[in-house]
């Protein structure tokens, strides 16, 4: 693959400079990672993410850097790395990622999905931006650092982790309890989800993010008078269960507005020098297009139904009826969502929690967010940073609860052709080479101040 990445890189990588040959390198990276298939299934089920680490343990061990693989369960592996800094007494700081990634159904793809394959100026592959991609622009940018004897100030501690495409059981959850020696000092980190770069009309919108929803996933059960399918329910589990499901699915939430998605809003507003009305943000989210997707799912709460499961025979009306239900929550709105939850479904219909996790947030207003910005208008003068808050949820979760605050941030200068953020557990998952060494010279920039 190097000698098509090099074809296709032209005279960047031609140049041999630093910064493009890193550029170069995260792109080969991307693609190794994304033919090491490390897909989670979900619920336990997944290939072993230990191939991946050790993969990058090799990459880290080349420039020198020590790394740690710890199993939470046979395959299911992690990588944990500590990069001494030049001044014992300054902050660490911690960069993380996963390992694993989502499914992928090689008939609905216009490449092998585990290629890494290089077309049309990008790596294509499931995992390229959900997010291998981010971690080889990591490796790439610590292995040039390291080779040239440039050294962050704190300890640079890095982790890449199993599961976060699922709970994080077998991964973050794990390392926070039973490794937490190694961030030891950190008290903020860098990850996923932010820092590309949204089209709007010629400027570059570029979401830093700040925070993200809660998680509630939920199973639903409804129960009832077991019998033969041709007499009389009056208390049918399937039935009651059908019932709250549609409740539940066809609810308008309220919009709520918290700090972070004002802050959101007022970044936009002030970038592309309009107004935007917050009695109507359903409405505001379709006017401004690939901006709007921002924040269109960050007013209010959800919960999806997302799997039903009754009976075993048709002639037979089962006594018991589940449901599962992804459900987000914002910041400050937990007890509120689960008594509206509650009361859709009704007395006949419980829920427990399969997964629940409070929404972390990173201060949108402190130095490590204005640094982030700063390291993105230092390579695109055209950039606009704002805050945002995602709608789904990342490994920081965990980390937030030992006290390191996550900003989202994977830095890509990306075409207004490509739809990034379609691209998350979609089909035809690809990432720019441009885009690639865009990344590694900001994430260089950032380190040189930590």
């Amino acid at each position: 693959m190097g000698q098509r990445v090099r074809e296709e890189s032209g005279d960047a990588a031609a140049a041999g400079a630093g910064a493009a040959s890193a550029g170069v390198e995260a792109a080969e990276i991307c693609g190794d990672l994304i033919r090491l298939d490390t897909t989670n299934q979900g619920e336990g089920v997944a290939r072993p993410e230990r191939p991946a680490a050790e993969h990058v343990a090799a990459l880290l061990d080349e420039v020198g850097v020590a790394s740690t693989i710890v199993e939470s369960a046979p395959g299911r592996a992690s990588l944990l790395a500590r990069v001494p800094g030049t001044d014992p007494s300054h902050p660490a700081f911690l960069v993380h990622g996963h390992l694993d990634v989502v499914p992928a159904d090689a008939s609905e793809w216009s490449v092998p999905p585990f290629s890494g394959e290089v077309r049309d100026g990008c790596v294509w592959g499931r995992g390229a931006v959900d997010m291998k991609g981010t971690l080889a622009m990591t490796l790439a940018t610590v292995r040039r650092r390291l080779r040239e004897g440039r050294r962050t100030r704190g300890d640079l501690v890095l982790a890449f982790l199993a599961d976060e495409e699922c709970t994080g059981d077998y991964g973050s959850r794990y390392v926070v309890r039973e490794h937490r020696e190694f961030f030891e000092g950190c008290a903020e980190a860098i990850s996923e989800s932010g820092g590309f770069s949204v089209d709007a009309g010629g400027r570059r919108i570029y979401p830093i993010a700040t925070g993200e929803r809660g998680t509630t996933w939920m199973r639903l059960t409804a129960r009832g008078t077991a019998g033969h399918g041709s007499k009389p329910a009056p208390d049918n589990a399937v039935a009651e269960l059908a019932h709250a499901v549609s409740r539940l699915a066809s609810h308008t939430w309220p919009v709520r507005l918290t700090p972070g998605v004002r802050a959101l809003l007022d970044g936009l507003a002030d970038a592309l020098g309009t107004t935007i009305d917050h009695d109507r943000l359903d409405e505001e989210a379709a006017r401004l297009g690939g901006v709007g997707r921002l924040f269109e799912s960050t007013i209010r709460n959800s919960a999806n139904p997302t799997r039903l499961d009754a009976g075993y025979k048709i002639n037979v009306v089962p006594g018991t009826a589940t449901a599962q239900v992804d459900g987000r929550y914002l910041p400050g709105t937990g007890e509120e969502f689960l008594a509206t939850v509650d009361r859709l479904l009704g007395p006949k219909v419980t829920r427990e929690f399969l997964n629940y996790e409070e929404a972390p947030a990173a201060d949108p207003a402190g130095d490590t967010f204005h640094t982030l910005a700063g390291a993105l208008r230092a390579e695109d003068p055209a950039a606009c940073p704002v805050p945002y808050v995602m709608g789904g949820g990342t490994d920081a979760k965990s980390f937030n609860q030992i006290g390191i605050a996550s900003f989202g941030f994977a830095p890509l200068l990306l075409g207004p052709e490509l739809d990034y953020l379609g691209m998350f557990h979609g089909v035809d998952e690809r990432v720019p080479l441009e885009g690639l060494a865009f990344g590694t010279r900001v994430l260089d920039r950032f380190l040189d101040t930590r």
